[in-house]
């Protein structure tokens, strides 16, 4: 489940919006229901507090206004790095820090192929709506 101070990306009818971290979480007066406040993470940036079950913070699809939206936890690509003194690794391990050693980065494995999409602001998503929208 998504938790506190965990960065998410928001999609909207299966497209990526925006990014945002949860800043709390906290029950709501509905039983089974919980109030998310997001830190939209967009130029401005703004909060908004919604209301979810906890299967929609937990990246089930859920509609609001009318529109298939989900919650995805984003996580950090894991990133491999080698000292030049990667012989010794596991007493390295076990002796306190005194200097620092000198770190290459290495090409992480290939993840599998992920879908990838477009983020666009919330505000260019609602004028183009209403540009949309006859007369």
């Amino acid at each position: 489940m998504a938790t506190e101070n965990d960065i998410v990306l928001v999609y909207m009818e299966g497209s990526p919006v925006f990014f945002a971290r949860i800043e709390a979480i906290w029950a709501d007066v509905k039983r089974d229901w919980f109030n998310v406040e997001l830190l939209v993470l967009q130029v401005p940036v703004k909060v908004v507090v919604w209301t979810l079950k906890d299967i929609y913070i937990n990246g089930t699809e859920f509609f609001m206004g009318g529109k298939r939206m989900r919650i995805e936890v984003v996580n950090a690509p894991h990133q491999n790095f080698i000292t030049d003194n990667d012989d010794d690794e596991e007493a390295a391990l076990q002796e306190p820090v005194t200097h620092l050693k000198s770190v290459k980065k290495i090409k992480p494995e290939p993840e599998e192929e992920k879908e990838s999409g477009r983020v666009i602001s919330i505000a260019d998503f609602q004028k183009k709506k209403k540009d949309n929208q006859p007369d």
